[in-house]
């Protein structure tokens, strides 16, 4: 069994870290400290802690503002409220003056399943990868996380990266060489590729297993940067396994699998069969039944890959 890990405590952890290598990090909340699991940087960095309230409208024009200075502010909060709410001050602010802030969306996908529609980030991706030159990354297990976190600090320019609620399972080797723009093949196989990305990413695997188990041996991709996409490893992958099921805890349109299909499109088409949510709002519920309703569930995901190989 997989060791579990609190998404949010593992961010919060590695932005301690990054902030002891370099003094130019900030932290900035939008009434959501705790929740986004930035206590301890608070209690060790209390000056470079800035606590705004719920304004996250303006709290990117401020962050882009220290930005020119030299700083490095991580804005973090939950995810719909730090990307759709503000997206105009995202693309504008951020994305146009070419700013090097970092914004992290917490309880991304369905993982804020007992608060709605509203508290659901379904759409983020789809809407930030619009944003010319901004950095799009979906961590896949903790150690993502923590590799995410140091990758964005060291990146000049605007970064998005997006994290759950539940516990997540440890999948990735610690000493990996994370790139940022670089996916990663977490299983070789020729029969059909199958790329996994955020919280969905230990789904994915389970199918994998599933699929191993009945003689099916899938490749399987942890895609933790949506964009820039790694162009090499998908069309790779194309190349040799002549399928893609892309599997992603948000809207099909203008996610992770269109953007892999956008690719293919244009220079290798392949077939493909995408799995997440079609175009309807989310419905309430505990977060692994809801992934259940969707599709996402490791068994499902696996049934799915049968019957398009069929």
């Amino acid at each position: 069994m997989n060791e579990l890990k609190d998404p949010r405590k593992t961010f919060g952890e590695a932005l301690v870290e990054a902030a002891e290598k370099n003094e130019n990090i900030l932290a900035i909340s939008a009434d959501s400290s705790g929740g986004s699991g930035m206590s301890p940087f608070h209690e060790r960095f209390p000056d470079r802690h800035i606590e705004f309230g719920i304004m996250e409208q303006g709290i990117m024009g401020y962050a882009a503002g220290l930005a020119t200075t030299g700083k490095i502010p991580f804005v973090a909060a939950i995810a719909p409220f730090v990307t759709a709410r503000p997206f105009e001050m995202f693309r504008n602010d951020l994305g146009y003056m070419r700013q090097n802030v970092k914004v992290v969306g917490r309880c991304a996908g369905l993982t804020y399943s007992d608060l709605g529609a509203t508290h659901q980030s379904l759409d983020d991706v789809a809407i930030l990868r619009t944003i010319p030159g901004v950095t799009v990354i979906n961590p896949g297990d903790p150690v993502d996380i923590v590799k995410a976190v140091h990758a964005a600090a060291e990146h000049v320019g605007p970064v998005y990266i997006r994290i759950g609620s539940p516990k997540m399972p440890v999948l990735m080797d610690e000493n990996y060489p994370f790139q940022i723009g670089k996916g990663v093949v977490m299983e070789d196989g020729n029969d059909i590729t199958l790329v996994g990305t955020g919280t969905v990413l230990s789904k994915a695997a389970e199918a994998t297993a599933i699929l191993k188990g009945k003689g099916i041996h899938p490749r399987l991709i942890n895609l933790h940067t949506v964009k820039p996409l790694d162009r090499e490893l998908i069309l790779k992958a194309a190349a040799e396994t002549g399928r893609i099921v892309t599997v992603e805890e948000g809207f099909l349109a203008g996610g992770m699998g269109s953007a892999i299909a956008e690719l293919l499109a244009k220079e290798h088409p392949t077939p493909m069969k995408m799995i997440g949510l079609d175009d309807e709002y989310a419905e309430t519920g505990p977060y692994e039944e809801l992934l259940g309703l969707y599709g996402l569930q490791g068994a499902q995901i696996a049934e799915t890959v049968e019957g398009f190989l069929e």
